[in-house]
C-alpha cells in the first residue's frame, strides 16, 4: 500500500490516535485545515448527547514541521472529552478499573459477534472499539488526504440522498452551500424538512432511521486504479472503504442499482470529443470503467442501516443468564446519515490519494507535481 492508515483508541478512552504513512514531503498541513470536517462530522439532525460533550480537534504530533509534511508518518491525536466521566470504567490499570459487565447484547450491533470472536464476557470490551467514534480519526486522516488531492484540482463532497423512505430530488448543479446549510445536509429543502420531521418522529417512538449518502469527487483524472488484479480495481477499493463505515451495509457506484434493471442501450456512457476534449455524454458509470477512473466525476452511494441502539430496546438474550431480556441501552444517535456522508468523503479521499500516489509516486510534492503534469500533458494529446 502506498498510503497506509492506522487508527487506535476506544470510544470512551482517553484519545483517538491516527498514523498516516506515505504522504509526500512538502504538503502544507495545519490543524485548522482539519477542523472543519471534524465539526461537520459532529453535526446533522438526529445526533445524540455525545456530540454536546465532544469538540473534536486533531492535534498534530509528528510528521509535520513548520507547517509542511516531512515525508515521515503523520501522527494525529483527538482527545475524548467524555473520558473524564469514564476514567474508572476505562482505566488501563487492573487495580483501578471498575467493571460492570454488559451481557444483554444489542441486535444489529457488534456486541454478540465480538464477544464470541474474542472470548469476552463483557460487551464493553467490544463496543468501545466497534463504536463509530473511531470515524473521527478517519475524518482527521481524510482531511490530510483532501489537502493532497486539492493540490491536483480534486474536490470531494457529499450530500444526504435519503433518510428512511424520504428521498431528495437532486438539482443540477448541486448547491453545496445549500447542502451545508441544511440540518440534514440535503440538497432539496422540502425533502430536508420532511427528513427532520421523520427523525423527530423516530425519536418520539424510541426508534432509529437509516438512509443513503452520496459522495462526489470532482476533478479526478482518468487512469487511477487498475484492472490488473481484483484488489487493484478502484471501484473495489472504494466499495470496501465505504462499507467499512459502521452501520453501512451496501454501496453503489453511479447508477449501479438502477442500471441493473435496464438494457445496455440505456446504461452505457457514450464517449465524445467536445472542444478538443474527450468526455462522456452521461455519467451513469459514476466515473469508473473497468476499475479505472475515466475522467468523469466519481459518484459513490453508501447505504446506512438504522442505528442498532434504540431508546426502546429490542428483545435479546442475556449471555450471562441465557434468559430472554431487553437489550442494553448505550447513549446513541437517532440518525447518522448526514454525518456518515462526511465520513464517506474521508474514505473516498483516502482511497483516491492512495491510488494517485501509487500511479505517480514521488517522495516530495514537487516530484509528484512533475509526474502528474507530465502524464496530463501526454493524455491531452
Amino acid at each position: 500500500m502506498t498510503l497506509r492508515l492506522l487508527t487506535a483508541g476506544e470510544s470512551h478512552g482517553e484519545r483517538l490516535t491516527v498514523i498516516l504513512d506515505g504522504v509526500p514531503a512538502g504538503l502544507t498541513v495545519r490543524e485548522d485545515d482539519l477542523a472543519r470536517d471534524l465539526t461537520r462530522r459532529q453535526g446533522g439532525h438526529g445526533r445524540g448527547g455525545r456530540m454536546a460533550i465532544e469538540h473534536d480537534a486533531a492535534h498534530i504530533v509528528a510528521g509535520v514541521r513548520g507547517g509542511l509534511t516531512l515525508g515521515s508518518p503523520i501522527t494525529l491525536e483527538i482527545a475524548n472529552r467524555d473520558w473524564e466521566n469514564w476514567r474508572q470504567v476505562m482505566a488501563v490499570d487492573a487495580a483501578a478499573v471498575k467493571r460492570k459487565p454488559i451481557t444483554r447484547v444489542r441486535p444489529g450491533h457488534a456486541d454478540l459477534a465480538g464477544m464470541l470472536k474474542y472470548g469476552a464476557d463483557d460487551a464493553r470490551d467490544v463496543l468501545e472499539r466497534a463504536s463509530a467514534r473511531e470515524t473521527a480519526a478517519r475524518v482527521a486522516a481524510g482531511g490530510v488526504a483532501k489537502l493532497l488531492l486539492r493540490e491536483f484540482g480534486m474536490q470531494v463532497r457529499s450530500y444526504t440522498r435519503s433518510v428512511g423512505a424520504i428521498e431528495a430530488a437532486v438539482p443540477t448543479p448541486i448547491s453545496w452551500d445549500a447542502v451545508e446549510a441544511s440540518p440534514v445536509r440535503a440538497p432539496d429543502d422540502a425533502a430536508g424538512e420532511a427528513m427532520v420531521a421523520a427523525i423527530d418522529a423516530a425519536r418520539e417512538g424510541g426508534d432509529t432511521l437509516g438512509g443513503v449518502f452520496t459522495v462526489i469527487a470532482d476533478g479526478v483524472p482518468p487512469g487511477l486504479g487498475s484492472y490488473r488484479q481484483w484488489d487493484t480495481r478502484l471501484d473495489g477499493l472504494l466499495a470496501q472503504a465505504i462499507v467499512s463505515i459502521p452501520a453501512c451495509k451496501a454501496v453503489a457506484i453511479g447508477d449501479g442499482v438502477e442500471g441493473a434493471g435496464l438494457p445496455g442501450s440505456q446504461v452505457h456512457d457514450v464517449p465524445v470529443y467536445d472542444n478538443r476534449r474527450l468526455r462522456h455524454e452521461t455519467n451513469r458509470a459514476g466515473g469508473l470503467t473497468g476499475g479505472v477512473s475515466n475522467g468523469e466525476p466519481l459518484v459513490v452511494h453508501g447505504y446506512m442501516k438504522p442505528i442498532s441502539t434504540l431508546l426502546k430496546p429490542l428483545a435479546t438474550v442475556d449471555l450471562k443468564t441465557r434468559e430472554p431480556a431487553r437489550a442494553h441501552y448505550e447513549r446513541s444517535d437517532i440518525c447518522v446519515v448526514p454525518a456518515a456522508g462526511v465520513v464517506g468523503e474521508a474514505m473516498v479521499a483516502l482511497v483516491l490519494a492512495g491510488v494517485l500516489l501509487e500511479k505517480f509516486g514521488g517522495d516530495s510534492m514537487a516530484e509528484l507535481h512533475r509526474n502528474v503534469e507530465s502524464y496530463l500533458q501526454e493524455i491531452r494529446k
